[in-house]
């Protein structure tokens, strides 16, 4: 009884790749998932194309989301995951509020510490002296859009990276708690961001690796708990493996693949291609989980 209460929570998403398509295709995919009854409908935050040539056509992640909150119905909406060096982080909570809104309710804030210096250096942005300083910034970012997001005002401490000053977010999103979710597995630094603010966590790994993972993060979040830590909400769902009660299965899949009406509800396979331009050819099993 109790696996089958924990299979009960199963829930099914699709990431669909951003890079190396056009955005009617990319569209009618996003049209097919939501169709298809799948719970999430992720895609990409990159401003370069991260499988095979970085010269690829890519689109961009917030507005991707928004436009696709106008052209489906269920399906919850987010980046896997938005890279925080990209832009301040209130814009990231507005952005994210506002996409709540044009969706009813469906939004879902996903972030991480950013990895692609390519991307950074050929669009100027800061890409810091290495991941460290990166997910340090994250952390201080994620703490003031959950604070914005629940209603708060923000101003920033002395010698911080940002520099907040009474900021204040309006409106405030149709969900009651819109969900954060938080890119990554860095014991050091990521899971505490994750035990501290994160709704829903995103990573990839073996049974082993994952379970590991989970039970760093119990013990970080027992430590944001004694710490006075500002997330006071129910502990988050976490990435465990399907026939071990996972929450959110999470399917790499390439838009072309639902265009010509492939269901990966009945063939959970997962492609990628092979290089730029191609259509996805082989079937690889690849999947992400996240929760």
């Amino acid at each position: 009884m109790e696996e089958i209460e924990k299979m009960a929570e199963v829930r099914l998403g699709v990431l669909l790749w951003s890079q190396g398509t056009d955005w009617e295709r990319f569209e009618s995919a996003a049209r097919r998932v939501d169709e298809l009854g799948y719970d999430h409908l992720w895609t990409w935050d990159h401003l370069y194309a991260i499988f095979g040539d970085p010269y690829q056509p890519i689109y961009e992640g917030w507005t991707t989301l928004a436009a696709w909150s106008k052209v489906t119905r269920r399906a919850r909406l987010g980046l896997l995951v938005g890279a925080n060096t990209f832009r301040n982080p209130g814009l990231v909570a507005r952005e994210a509020a506002t996409l709540d809104h044009m969706s009813g309710g469906r939004a879902i804030l996903g972030i991480g510490g950013a990895w692609f210096r390519l991307e950074h250096s050929a669009h100027g942005l800061e890409f810091g002296g290495g991941p460290g300083e990166r997910l340090t910034w994250m952390d201080e970012s994620v703490a003031a859009m959950r604070a914005l997001l629940d209603g708060e005002r923000v101003t920033s401490p002395p010698d911080s990276h940002y520099a907040f000053e009474d900021l204040v977010l309006l409106p405030r999103p149709v969900q009651e708690r819109l969900p954060i979710m938080i890119g990554g597995s860095g014991e050091k630094k990521t899971l505490r961001s994750v035990a501290r603010y994160a709704d829903m966590w995103n990573a990839m790994g073996t049974i082993d690796f994952l379970r590991h993972k989970r039970d760093s993060d119990d013990r970080q979040g027992e430590n944001a708990d004694k710490d006075g830590a500002q997330n006071q909400a129910p502990r988050r769902t976490r990435t465990q493996l399907v026939k071990h009660g996972q929450r959110i299965v999470q399917i790499s899949q390439m838009p072309s693949l639902l265009t010509r009406g492939f269901s990966p509800i009945n063939d959970m396979r997962a492609t990628r291609a092979s290089s730029p331009g191609k259509r996805a050819r082989s079937s690889s099993r690849k999947r992400r989980l996240i929760s």
